[in-house]
């Protein structure tokens, strides 16, 4: 069962489930259908309702839902960003209590901005919470899932950082910049972007499914991050485009109003490495960017 399934985590992971002979079937808050051969069985993401049944004999559940974090950071809109993830853990784990035969694995997505804005800071999954808002929503989602009652499901919890895709996410959006000769480091350029390619992060979530030693949380992150102006310059020459000015911040701040963003999103950053998974013999696919952008852009 994957909650979330239809966004763009949820969509890059069903492919590789069916390759590897599961089955998925998505929550949705759309009508009950099948698209493209999976069921999509419909949910509010709020309380249990009949989609529970579905859970009842499930091998395992993913919940990837979460409303996006690239918008305007309004009160309303912070209201929905952790409502939609506290209020979809907390469905769930009521669901459970009914259950006859529970999923036998609950794997939680969760965010490596908890962690705040760093520096130069190396962070992993034994660093402390940071402050702000990104570090709130994050305590709170995680703190849901930890208090839920699930029995002798095992549960994993990932940390995501920056997941780069082909077919959503704000890579699109930057790789759209960046085409647009207006691809230069932002800020002051120094910033850490942690990134994951999207195939390690199925990958990863695919042996969380089938490897019974995998219990707790990771942080889910490529294992070389890069300074925001070094990032930038391997996507300018991915794209083939030449050396762009950077952009003070400033200058994002008013471009954020317009794009109707959260600047912070571009001018924050945090230095993760995957501890966890390296110890444990996790095998990255793609480990270095220029790796990862090659495979991306084609």
């Amino acid at each position: 069962m994957i909650a979330g399934g239809s966004g763009f985590l949820g969509r890059s992971l069903i492919p590789v489930l069916i390759a590897n002979d599961f089955e998925p079937v998505v929550f949705t808050r759309s009508s009950d259908s099948v698209i493209n051969g999976v069921r999509h069985v419909q949910w509010d993401a709020k309380m249990p309702g009949p989609w529970s049944r579905e859970l009842d004999g499930a091998y395992a559940v993913v919940n990837v839902v979460g409303r996006t974090v690239d918008c305007r950071k309004t009160a309303a809109n912070k209201r929905v960003i952790l409502a939609s993830r506290v209020d979809s853990v907390n469905a769930l784990a009521a669901a459970f209590a009914n259950l006859k035969t529970p999923p036998k694995v609950w794997i939680q997505s969760a965010t490596a901005h908890i962690f705040g804005d760093t520096g130069d800071e190396i962070l992993d999954e034994r660093s402390p919470i940071g402050t702000g808002f990104a570090p709130e929503v994050g305590t709170a989602w995680e703190a849901a899932f930890d208090s839920a009652d699930i029995g002798d499901c095992r549960p994993v919890l990932l940390r995501i950082s920056f997941v780069l895709g082909r077919n959503g996410g704000a890579f699109r959006t930057l790789s759209l910049l960046t085409k647009m000769f207006m691809g230069g480091a932002t800020g002051s350029g120094r910033q850490w972007m942690s990134w994951l390619h999207e195939a390690d992060l199925n990958a990863l979530i695919l042996r969380a499914l089938t490897d019974a030693r995998m219990s707790g949380m990771y942080v889910a992150t490529a294992p070389e991050p890069l300074r925001n102006d070094e990032f930038m310059k391997e996507l300018r020459r991915a794209l083939h485009r030449p050396w762009s000015p950077r952009v003070p911040e400033a200058m994002v701040r008013i471009g954020a109003l317009f794009m109707r963003t959260d600047p912070e999103l571009a001018i924050y950053g945090r230095r993760i490495v995957p501890t966890r998974l390296l110890a444990e013999g996790f095998q990255f696919r793609h480990r270095t960017l220029p790796e990862a952008l090659a495979n991306l852009i084609t």
